[in-house]
């Protein structure tokens, strides 16, 4: 399995990694994707382990807690050998401050997770979302403090717009702060919106991509072609019908031809996996698996790599337009950014 290093700093990360929010007992917000716990919740680690996997992400709101709970002990005296990544924002409980990135939420959300996970340290600990009421300053302060205290030993963030990561970068360097060194957002061949200013950002600032939903809930597994059931994700998170258009059936066609084209010794997911990975700024790429099957085929995507010719076929296929000003500056200002433009134009 290839490391590599989280954005510019000295965290290696997996080019795989796996997502914890299917660990759940079925129960609590976004209990739904998922029901794994007890000895399955352990396989699964001990197969990421076995595959050289060394990254786990989960998030406190993930089953209301239990996932961080299943994770902490799936990992047991595993703990030291692995990167566990887990993240604060959603709402907790009914109180005003059991939301958001607040310095008082942050803090007992820290704890709280600490006490989840069993665990004396968060080695990645990332803010899940932008929140508008609360200063980036108070925020970044109260993350500071919880590295210096040895609690987490770096911050990344999730879901943000490009300004808003620049802006937070620009704040911890003013300040003296500690800086987001990871920001875990959506990527697939359905969803490429990030190369517009996300990802580029990424790389201009050192800051790595960690990635979410590279299969888009399984759509691009191409098992979905016949329905779907109400009980998959794809279908509990409304994705279905944004999937069913002439774009989204082209990518599985061109898909199958990848596929086709090597015979059949490599699946769909593999396929989907392995385009991500070959994509500029992107540091690790979290898998879900409900199942032990799911996950051994995922895992399969680390043994080999797709070729150019594949990769410019699978680009044309899921090409979207470009949203102003980057339309505007690869129409009128190629000439001066060759090198967005030629990775993700």
């Amino acid at each position: 399995m290839e490391n590599r290093f989280l954005g510019k700093s000295g965290l290696e990360l997996s080019v795989f990694g796996f997502g914890c929010m299917t660990f759940s007992d079925g129960v609590g917000r976004f209990g739904a994707t998922g029901a794994t716990h007890g000895e399955d919740a352990a396989r699964q680690i001990d197969l990421c382990l076995e595959h050289g996997i060394n990254f786990f992400d989960t998030a406190d709101v993930y089953a209301a807690g239990r996932s961080e709970e299943i994770l902490g002990e799936a990992l047991g005296k595993k703990r030291s050998r692995v990167t566990v990544a887990t993240k604060a924002f959603h709402r907790m409980g009914k109180g005003a401050h059991d939301v958001g990135l607040s310095r008082r939420h942050l803090v007992d959300a820290c704890e709280a997770s600490l006490r989840r996970l069993g665990t004396d340290w968060i080695d990645l600990y990332q803010v899940h979302s932008f929140d508008a009421l609360v200063l980036p300053e108070e925020t970044l302060r109260a993350l500071d403090d919880l590295v210096r205290a040895g609690k987490i030993r770096y911050i990344g963030c999730s879901n943000f717009a490009g300004w808003q990561l620049a802006k937070a970068l620009g704040i911890s360097k003013l300040e003296g702060l500690s800086s987001y060194i990871g920001q875990q957002i959506q990527y697939s061949l359905v969803a490429r919106s990030v190369e517009e200013e996300l990802l580029p950002c990424g790389v201009d600032m050192g800051v790595g991509a960690i990635i979410w939903s590279p299969l888009a809930q399984g759509f691009l597994s191409g098992k979905f072609r016949g329905g779907v059931d109400a009980a998959t994700r794809l279908e509990q998170m409304g994705a279905l019908k944004a999937y069913d258009n002439p774009r989204c059936q082209k990518i599985l066609e061109a898909i199958d031809s990848v596929v086709d084209g090597r015979g059949g010794s490599v699946t769909h997911s593999q396929v989907a996996l392995n385009w991500v990975k070959a994509r500029l700024g992107v540091t690790s790429i979290l898998l879900g698996a409900r199942t032990e099957s799911q996950l051994l085929d995922n895992l399969g995507a680390a043994t080999w790599s797709l070729t150019d010719d594949e990769i410019a076929a699978l680009d044309r296929a899921s090409q979207v337009a470009l949203h102003y000003p980057v339309s505007a500056q690869f129409s009128y200002a190629a000439e001066r950014n060759p090198s967005v433009f030629k990775r993700y134009g």
